[in-house]
């Protein structure tokens, strides 16, 4: 690793709020021919409510732009970060179901860039930054080079913004039971044996069985008695 880089780093390192971090991995940004960096903070589990932050260097026209025509909406990179933390290319093609928000890109010139994200479990947090320039494509191997560090510091600044949430709730998740499953969990909490379902639902006895099991297995309990309760307790049923 060059010096420069391992200087920056250690500064990212140590850098204990997202103000501190943002110019570091602005240098960085530029020491790698980007003209642009931005942060993107906002929650990948719709249950976690906070206020999205968003630092960068884009053009104001352009940041006055994108907030008054709502287009993190449908702005299809924040899209595939919510759900991947595989890096991003921007393209036309990524952008064909939002048009107007990739002219508005090219108008700006921001016209090449990728972004990359963190999934902070613990906060349900999703951060992300990206990188963009006026000229020149991004290549294959510039994305190689420069993606152990853009991980680096997009898992760094998701922790540091992670501190300064309030706790999530530890209430735990309701497991997702089928259509099926939920039928013969209902039944069952209504006294009936695994023949007598068969017989109401038209299924063999073997296959009730099989999904009392799968029941089972989901509310992490050890018969279908205690399987019953849980639900209950969950308000499943």
């Amino acid at each position: 690793m060059e010096m420069w880089k391992e200087s920056q780093l250690k500064q990212l390192t140590f850098a204990r709020e997202i103000d501190a971090a943002y110019p570091i991995l602005l240098r960085f940004a530029e020491n790698i021919g980007f003209n642009f960096c931005s942060i993107t903070l906002t929650a990948s589990d719709p249950q976690t409510r906070f206020n999205a932050l968003q630092i960068n260097n884009y053009p104001k026209a352009w940041n006055a732009q994108y907030e008054q025509e709502h287009y993190e909406n449908n702005d299809p990179i924040i899209a595939h970060c919510n759900h991947s933390m595989l890096p991003i290319v921007w393209s036309e093609a990524a952008y064909s179901n939002s048009p107007n928000l990739w002219q508005g890109l090219q108008q700006n010139g921001i016209r090449h860039g990728w972004s990359q994200s963190f999934h902070h479990e613990e906060s349900g947090l999703c951060s992300i930054v990206s990188l963009a320039r006026k000229h020149s494509p991004i290549s294959p191997f510039e994305l190689y080079e420069h993606f152990g560090y853009i991980f680096y510091a997009t898992s760094h600044l998701s922790e540091l913004f992670a501190r300064t949430l309030p706790n999530r709730s530890t209430k735990p998740r309701v497991p997702q039971l089928s259509p099926r499953e939920l039928e013969v969990l209902q039944l069952s909490a209504g006294g009936k044996t695994a023949h007598e379902i068969s017989r109401i639902l038209n299924l063999s006895e073997r296959t009730v069985n099989y999904h009392v099991q799968n029941v089972i297995e989901k509310l992490n309990v050890c018969n279908k008695i205690s399987a019953v309760i849980a639900a209950a307790r969950a308000g499943i049923i």
